[in-house]
């Protein structure tokens, strides 16, 4: 393990209880009248580790993701997390680095590893889980025999994909062929922040969960844009996590871009998106709560995206650490949404994902 690792992981320790949640500065009562009662949130952003999944995770040195150390999880401690903080089902996904850390026939194994174990979750448990497809990205045909085998056999609920995969984001040609069997069938696709190399990345000791995921989000993100893999494919619905990361505040510097001189320089056959190309797709886009329930995040994706398409996420088990009591699990949500909390927490999923909707009832 490296020095830049065991840091990594000493300081999410301390830095996961320094982001515990601030008061809300809305008063009490108003909080209670906007919130509704009873189990019904429907979590977005929610991870699981199956057990040989997590060994494997072990026993490649990942004793930590994105600077967290690497969490326990099962079934009966998610229902638990669940029933505490009124949630009523999780879309179960897998976390970074996906499969990827494994060798191509490993990888392939072990998403069909997790992807079987998500769906005989939800038979076992259909309110309480649904799940979104891991696939082995190194191949791409295996990525698309696997998503074919998720969607049409497994009947999982969409895919989860990382912003970048050995350094190439989502928005590159090699992913094109991917892409189009995601078009066909208008699958929704939670798009997860994935770590950076230690040697592409500031030397700081802190935890890549503060701050670089939501820089590899907002990368993933732009190149979904700039590469026109939006405008190809209008059909893939696109969950950014954590609120966009910082896509919404730099949605307006993104656009003017290609009316610089950079546009100037756009690269051969790839459309140069305009200022209202860009408006336009960071609005389509899907954006979570997790870990970014504030005003100010949410009032900025507000500022350039949908109502429609905000949707909770909880990150657990990866936020274990701040929430460990019971309630609300993000009240600041209450001082941006109000009484629309329900379509933020519940509606907005299930619109999207009717096997899901179907289940919960």
């Amino acid at each position: 393990m490296s020095r830049r690792t065991l840091l990594g992981g000493v300081a999410a320790a301390g830095a996961a209880a320094a982001i515990a949640r601030p008061a809300a500065a809305t008063p009490a009562a108003h909080r209670r009248e906007s919130v509704p009662t009873g189990a019904y949130r429907i979590d977005m952003h929610a991870h699981f580790l199956p057990p040989e999944y997590r060994a494997s995770l072990l026993a490649h040195g990942h004793i930590t993701i994105g600077g967290y150390p690497t969490p326990d999880w099962s079934p009966e401690s998610a229902i638990d997390f669940m029933d505490r903080y009124g949630i009523q089902a999780q879309a179960l996904s897998i976390s970074d680095p996906g499969v990827e850390f494994l060798t191509n026939k490993e990888a392939i194994d072990m998403a069909r590893y997790c992807n079987t174990y998500a769906a005989d979750l939800f038979k076992r448990h259909p309110t309480r889980f649904g799940g979104l497809a891991v696939l082995p990205m190194r191949d791409t045909a295996a990525a698309i025999m696997e998503l074919e085998y998720a969607l049409d056999t497994l009947h999982l609920d969409g895919v989860v994909l990382l912003s970048a995969y050995d350094g190439v984001y989502l928005g590159d040609p090699r992913f094109e062929p991917l892409m189009l069997a995601l078009n066909a069938r208008s699958a929704y696709v939670f798009v997860h922040p994935a770590a950076i190399p230690d040697d592409a990345k500031p030397k700081l000791p802190l935890p890549d969960f503060l701050e670089e995921f939501t820089f590899d989000t907002t990368r993933a993100a732009t190149l979904l844009i700039a590469g026109g893999t939006l405008a190809r494919y209008p059909n893939i619905r696109f969950q950014l996590a954590h609120a966009g990361g910082t896509l919404p505040f730099l949605a307006h510097r993104i656009g003017i871009a290609a009316q610089t001189p950079l546009g100037d320089i756009w690269p051969d056959r790839v459309p140069r998106p305009s200022l209202l190309d860009v408006a336009k797709h960071i609005n389509n886009f899907y954006y979570d709560t997790a870990l970014s329930p504030a005003p100010s995040a949410m009032r900025s994706v507000l500022a350039v995206g949908q109502k429609e398409r905000i949707v909770f996420g909880s990150d657990w088990p990866f936020s274990a650490t701040t929430l460990t009591g019971s309630g609300d699990p993000q009240p600041e949500l209450s001082e941006t949404f109000g009484a629309d909390r329900m379509q933020i927490e519940r509606e907005n999923a299930l619109r999207e994902l009717p096997r899901l909707a179907s289940a919960v009832g």
